[in-house]
């Protein structure tokens, strides 16, 4: 009977254990660009979307959305400044039971616009630290930060200017385009107007998309299509913006204005959330 009880234990410590270690090895909640974002869980058709995801200088986890999908209420004011309270959470909208993803702690509002501040509409979201950052996206892996050595520097750039606070040439003799993702799947165009780092494009985009990534077409690499299951790499280039009365109608605030932004304000106030900001280079 000694011998039966002690074998009894023994098992039960091994099932233990092994459900610790098979607990361990659950793999960590991926964060990555294109991920459906909300803010306010009783309102799941009101989205926005992740444009990119990595560290900043001060070593935390980060995600770039778009700052009009956010607005100060009544008597409110936290546009505009960093909110290290723990105050506006957000959350996967494919998987909310996880909660919270991260926090906002800086956005820029409408200030009157319909398309949002017309150089500075992104938000930082600081991620929680049990979440896995992933380059890459359903359709768009990126590879970095888009640097543009020659192109002129962002209106919120600091003199001088940094490689990736300088913007793409939109002119007749420039080729430059953009590779997005969002809703419709994914699309490339060529950039046809850059007005002060806001670049409008033919790649398409519809309603929720905004903040969504947009990645600069490396030249001489395949564009997305059925051989390549519409997959693309590239450096970040921007974040969906907004649709206009233009032609064509879709726009995209570039990363360049969203770094140089981010720079001036550190400069400023040390310590400034997304400062630095890196995209992550893990797969």
């Amino acid at each position: 009977m000694r011998t039966r009880r002690f074998l009894a234990a023994i098992a039960a410590i091994v099932l233990v254990v092994t459900g610790a270690a098979s607990a361990s090895a659950e793999p960590a909640k991926r964060v990555f660009n294109s991920m459906q974002i909300l803010f306010n869980l009783s309102t799941p058709d009101h989205f926005c979307t992740i444009g990119a995801v990595g560290t900043d200088k001060y070593d935390r986890k980060i995600a770039v959305s778009a700052g009009h999908c956010l607005m100060d209420g009544p008597g409110q004011h936290y546009s505009d400044r960093d909110i290290p309270e723990d105050i506006a959470p957000v959350y996967d909208r494919n998987d909310t039971g996880f909660g919270p993803i991260g926090y906002v702690r800086y956005f820029k509002n409408r200030e009157g616009s319909m398309t949002g501040h017309p150089t500075k509409d992104y938000m930082i979201i600081e991620l929680v630290p049990s979440v896995t950052l992933s380059s890459q996206g359903p359709y768009l892996k990126q590879t970095g930060e888009l640097e543009v050595p020659d192109g002129q520097p962002s209106p919120n750039a600091l003199n001088p200017s940094l490689n990736n606070e300088r913007l793409l040439g939109a002119a007749l003799n420039n080729n430059n385009e953009l590779v997005v993702s969002g809703q419709l799947g994914v699309w490339y165009g060529r950039v046809t107007n850059n007005a002060n780092g806001v670049y409008q494009c033919w790649a398409k985009h519809q309603a929720n998309d905004s903040g969504g990534p947009a990645i600069w077409h490396v030249p001489g690499t395949e564009y997305p299509g059925q051989g390549n299951n519409f997959q693309a790499a590239g450096p970040w280039a921007g974040i969906t913006k907004a649709i206009i009365l233009g032609v064509p109608q879709y726009v995209y605030t570039s990363s360049a204005n969203i770094l140089a932004d981010l720079r001036a304000r550190d400069a400023a106030h040390p310590g400034t959330y997304g400062a630095g900001f890196h995209v992550t280079q893990n797969p």
